[in-house]
C-alpha cells in the first residue's frame, strides 16, 4: 500500500516501495523515480535495478542516489537538484522512511534558492522534520544569494 507524501507539487516522498506502488504512482502521474537506498540495506529489501526496471516498463524514468549513514554529500545534493529539474513530470523520491529523500529535497531546494522555512513547513506537512539538515540549508540558502 502506497504511502506517497507531498513535499510541494510535483515532488512526493515515500517509504520503500514495491512494485505495485510503482503502478499507483504512474497512475498519480509520477514521471521520474528516485531512489535515495543503498542496495542491501536491509534484507529482503527490493534491489533497485528490479525498482529500476519496473519503472521503465511503466513509463517512468529512474535516477538513484543513494544516501548512506554518511550522510549528505554536495554530489548528492546536486544530482538531486539536477534530477528534479530535468523531469518531466511529478517524482517520486523514495527511502526506508521517506526521511532521507525528504532531506535530500530539501537541501537541493534551498541550494536552488528556495526558502528554507517554506522547505521545513512543508517537510512537516508530509510528517517529516528536516531539522537535522536545516543548518545546512541555511548555509546553501545564502550561498545562492551571494
Amino acid at each position: 500500500m502506497s504511502d506517497f507524501r507531498r513535499l510541494s507539487d510535483s515532488v512526493m516522498a515515500s517509504p520503500q516501495i514495491s512494485l505495485a506502488d510503482l503502478q499507483q504512482a504512474y497512475a498519480d502521474g509520477v514521471r521520474l523515480v528516485i531512489n535515495n537506498r543503498p542496495d542491501g540495506e536491509d534484507p529482503g529489501q527490493l534491489p533497485g535495478a528490479e525498482v529500476e526496471a519496473a519503472a521503465h516498463a511503466a513509463g517512468m524514468d529512474y535516477v538513484a542516489i543513494p544516501i548512506t549513514r554518511s550522510g549528505f554529500s554536495g554530489p548528492q545534493i546536486q544530482a538531486m537538484a539536477d534530477a528534479l529539474a530535468s523531469s518531466s513530470g511529478p517524482v517520486l523520491a523514495y527511502c526506508r522512511s521517506g526521511t532521507r529523500s525528504t532531506l535530500l529535497w530539501a537541501l537541493a531546494q534551498a541550494s536552488s534558492g528556495v526558502d528554507p522555512e517554506e522547505l521545513s513547513m512543508a517537510a512537516a506537512q508530509a510528517g517529516y522534520d528536516v531539522a537535522p539538515v536545516r543548518a545546512m540549508m541555511d548555509i546553501l540558502a545564502g550561498a545562492d544569494k551571494a
